[in-house]
């Protein structure tokens, strides 16, 4: 790896601050595939640039809606394939896959302010208590 490209990475610390994510946990996605890191420095260390950052914080965001580890590793494939634009690939399928993950996101949202809701309701009864 170039000085240039180390200048432009991150140690795992930094990406977990930046993230709010442990290093357990962004080990754990390394080690299950969701998120590689870009290179390793001459000790072994990881480096992440700010493209692993992003596909960190889209990994991050998709946890609360309780999207499995394979249906983030599903999920990212879909987004990698679009954005590769590979020619011959089938695109429509591709953006079929992602409209059923939209969907899915949409429905988990929603279970999720239902929920907010009745915890409002909760904290509302307490609270006269």
């Amino acid at each position: 790896m170039s000085a240039d490209a180390r200048r432009e990475t991150m140690h795992i610390g930094e990406l977990a601050e930046k993230t709010g994510l442990s290093l357990r946990t962004i080990r754990h996605y390394d080690d299950v595939g969701l998120l590689k890191a870009s290179g390793r420095t001459e000790g072994g260390f990881r480096l992440y640039s700010h493209d692993d950052l992003a596909r960190l914080m889209l990994i991050r965001r998709m946890k609360p809606l309780g999207f499995s580890l394979e249906e983030m590793t599903d999920l990212l494939g879909v987004i990698d394939t679009l954005q590769a634009g590979a020619p011959g690939s089938d695109t429509l399928e591709v953006r079929s896959r992602l409209d059923r993950f939209i969907d899915q996101a949409v429905e988990r949202r929603q279970t999720l302010e239902r929920q907010l809701e009745m915890a409002d309701e909760f904290l509302e009864l307490l609270r006269r208590q």
